[in-house]
């Protein structure tokens, strides 16, 4: 979405918090992963339960293309550096693989518990709303997502909480979203998003999406590619989560 009268104020506002946020050596520690190529940044942005930053608030022509929001978690920062992606701590060769070559493409909520890494649909979002910080080149590891995966995906794990006569929250979705996944991998092609501060990437809660290598060349920023996350919870749960609506 481009053209968001008032974004921009936002924007540069969640940019000087973003920069004190990763000067941090704390959260440094805490959140800087895969050989110092990606700060995962979860909840680390100081945002308020309206969205709003150092005193600026989400603006009304973004606020008017999304459902009424409940109170928001402080926003994610997510920022990519030259060489990602390297393997994150403790990750498997098999993983690290998957990270390079499919982006580590996955669907926000679908959570791996437990050592045997069993996933459930722990954390039904309604959307996946990205607001870019700066700017960067196409190829300084776009966020990518693979276009028409989340009809497949939600078809799957709608047959599996059928088939498990259940609380979708209670329903070990891992083999079932394994298979949706390569499916997904087959069949819709994969689509690298450019947005530019200004600007808002949203993405359906179903749609399998991740993080692409920095190619060579790309430029971006000291500090890296910058973009802000929202998750905000779907209205009703998961029995919300799972219909096919738009945005929940």
């Amino acid at each position: 979405m481009s053209g968001l009268a008032g974004l921009s104020d936002w924007t540069s506002a969640a940019h000087d918090a973003a920069l004190k946020v990763v000067a941090d050596p704390v959260l440094r520690d805490r959140w800087l992963e895969c050989e110092g190529t990606w700060f995962v940044g979860v909840d680390a942005l100081p945002t308020g339960p309206d969205g709003g930053i150092g005193g600026v608030a989400l603006p009304d022509s973004l606020l008017r293309l999304l459902p009424p929001l409940p109170p928001l978690h402080p926003a994610q920062l997510s920022v990519v550096y030259p060489g990602y992606p390297r393997p994150r701590r403790g990750e498997s060769a098999a993983g690290f693989a998957y990270r390079r070559d499919r982006c580590a493409a996955h669907v926000d909520g679908i959570i791996a518990e437990g050592e045997a890494r069993r996933r459930f649909v722990t954390e039904p979002h309604g959307f996946v709303l990205g607001l870019p910080l700066n700017v960067a080149d196409p190829g300084a590891a776009p966020l990518t997502v693979w276009e028409g995966s989340h009809s497949l995906i939600r078809n799957a794990l709608a047959g599996a909480c059928d088939a498990g006569q259940g609380a979708l929250d209670n329903i070990d979705v891992t083999e079932v979203y394994q298979a949706a996944r390569r499916l997904c991998f087959k069949t819709c092609p994969r689509v690298a998003l450019h947005a530019e501060p200004g600007e808002a990437l949203l993405l359906h809660r179903h749609l399998l999406h991740g993080i692409a290598p920095w190619q060579d060349g790309a430029k971006a920023p000291p500090e890296g590619r910058m973009i802000a996350y929202f998750r905000p919870l779907a209205r009703g749960g998961h029995a919300v989560w799972i219909d096919p609506a738009p945005l929940v």
